[in-house]
């Protein structure tokens, strides 16, 4: 099993990277940079404390850091959507202000 370790980190890393781009997209049209700023603020931080727990597993700290990190992407990354959407790249929501 320790072969096909870090085939199935990338994997793990490949599929957060592509579940957390759409998240970036919708939560900047649904709720807004602040909202978003925080919401994966604290997703980071859960994951980091989860990762710290899980220690002893290998497979499973990874995982939940990389959520992490990739929650703290996003924060950079709905930074950019908001800009983004500014350009008319993305659609506004107008429900928003």
């Amino acid at each position: 099993m320790e072969y096909v370790r870090g085939i199935l980190i990338g994997a793990i890393a490949f599929f957060m990277i592509g579940v957390w781009h759409p998240i970036v997209i919708k939560g900047e049209y649904y709720w807004g940079k602040k909202v978003c700023i925080i919401l994966f603020a604290v997703c980071g931080a859960v994951g980091i404390a989860a990762s710290i727990l899980l220690y002893r597993w290998m497979i499973p700290s990874f995982a939940c850091g990389i959520f992490a990190f990739s929650a703290f992407w996003g924060i950079h990354e709905v930074i950019q959507q908001e800009k983004r959407v500014a350009k008319g790249w993305f659609p506004k929501n107008p429900k928003r202000k």
